[in-house]
């Protein structure tokens, strides 16, 4: 993985980092309770919902907050974050996408496979929380590169049509065609249209991972977004459900292939597929 060799560390890197100055690990779950069960000796908890996201509107914490989230976590301005997490590092992707689009300057890296690998590999975990000497960490700068709005994705359609733009959809086969509104698995709720962004490619997120939640390789990652049209010269928008399996194509796109401009539409199709006004297309037809 020496292409990736920047954001990517191994398991065995983090075992072997657990006590280095410097390094903090972050553990994000979509199971918020898994971190209780064992994590990483040192790890502290980010929950997604309520450390990062806005506690009345649907938006994220200001920079303030999170300056001061981080600080409550002990993290200084110049410790290495490492994160993971429990469905291949989908939540993990997430953090990382919003930090980055927060301003964080620290170095950010995930731990390639995840919990799931740790687990598998038997590496050592523990139920002790951890000691926090709080820090205080420094005034933040939104980078908005980073993030798509509703009417700016609207905007890309156009791009799109044209070739010049491209818009990935992460989300299962039967939600793109509009079978179904949730994943496999999921509660279907929260949305009242199926379908998808029209001009979107289908690329369900997973198709980007090995069985073990590890990346594939630089040149299978290629050959699957070049494949569909996905190329680095176009500016790319990646959207799914609530935004964390775009996030993990954000990654991949931005962080592992080094795609200059990938935005990761946050709203996604929770806020699109119950718009007022905003085009669908369906490749679903009822029997």
């Amino acid at each position: 993985m020496d292409y990736a060799k920047d954001v990517l560390v191994t398991t065995e890197w983090a075992a072997q980092n657990l006590n280095t100055p410097g390094v903090r690990f972050v553990e994000v779950d979509e199971d918020i309770l898994l971190y209780d069960t064992g994590h990483l000796p040192g790890a502290v908890k980010l929950d997604w919902q309520t450390d990062l996201w806005h506690p009345v509107e649907r938006d994220f914490i200001g920079p303030d907050e999170l300056s001061a989230l981080l600080g409550r976590l002990g993290i200084g301005a110049d410790d290495t974050i490492v994160l993971y997490g429990d469905k291949s590092n989908w939540w993990a992707s997430y953090a990382y996408w919003f930090l980055s689009y927060s301003g964080v300057k620290n170095p950010l890296k995930l731990i390639n496979g995840g919990r799931q690998k740790l687990i598998a590999e038997g590496r050592e975990m523990t139920t002790d929380l951890p000691r926090i000497t709080p820090t205080t960490y420094p005034a933040l700068q939104r980078d908005d590169s980073l993030r798509a709005y509703r009417d700016e994705v609207k905007a890309h359609l156009a791009g799109v049509q044209e070739g010049k733009n491209a818009l990935v959809d992460v989300r299962s086969p039967d939600e793109f065609s509009g079978k179904v509104t949730h994943m496999p698995n999921y509660p279907q709720e929260g949305v009242l249209r199926g379908g998808h962004i029209p001009g979107a490619r289908s690329i369900p997120w997973a198709k980007a991972t090995n069985e073990d939640g590890t990346f594939k390789s630089a040149d299978e990652l290629r050959a699957l977004y070049e494949g569909e049209g996905v190329t680095p010269d176009k500016d790319v928008i990646a959207y799914c459900r609530i935004a964390e399996r775009s996030s993990h194509t954000w990654f991949v796109l931005r962080e592992l292939l080094g795609y200059p401009k990938v935005r990761n539409y946050d709203g996604s199709w929770t806020e699109w597929g119950n718009a007022v006004g905003m085009p669908i297309e369906k490749s679903y037809r009822e029997e």
